[in-house]
């Protein structure tokens, strides 16, 4: 194989990155502008079209955000369930005989008293 002359400038911030990769591997520039060269034109030649990796993230992102508010909404009504449990047995314990629309009351204030100590707004 006969070897290919080709004559190459170079902006002198990259001929700058050129040497400091030349000095860090032991070889002179030259070595390095050939090495460099090979790596480009194999990493161009083998790179794939990653637009179908994209469309498959993409399509696994769009599945966990939908699992995500799925999970999000039981959370949610599990919270207001333990809220009610909690006012319903502590007016029972306290022999009260409050409402049902004074605990229904009572259940919205600490789902939201809850909600918001969640969200760092105590």
């Amino acid at each position: 194989m006969r070897p290919v002359q080709y004559s190459v400038r170079l902006p002198v911030e990259l001929d700058k990155a050129l040497r400091k990769l030349a000095k860090q591997q032991g070889i002179s520039p030259y070595a390095a502008l050939q090495r460099s060269v090979k790596a480009g034109i194999t990493a161009q030649t083998d790179a794939s079209d990653g637009s179908a990796e994209i469309r498959e993230m993409v399509s696994e992102v769009a599945s966990i955000s939908a699992r995500l508010a799925g999970v999000e909404g039981i959370i949610d009504r599990t919270l207001f369930t333990a809220c009610a449990a909690y006012c319903y047995a502590r007016s029972a314990a306290l022999g009260a005989g409050k409402t049902d629309e004074i605990i229904t009351v009572e259940i919205h204030r600490a789902y939201d008293r809850q909600t918001a100590k969640a969200q760092g707004r105590s």
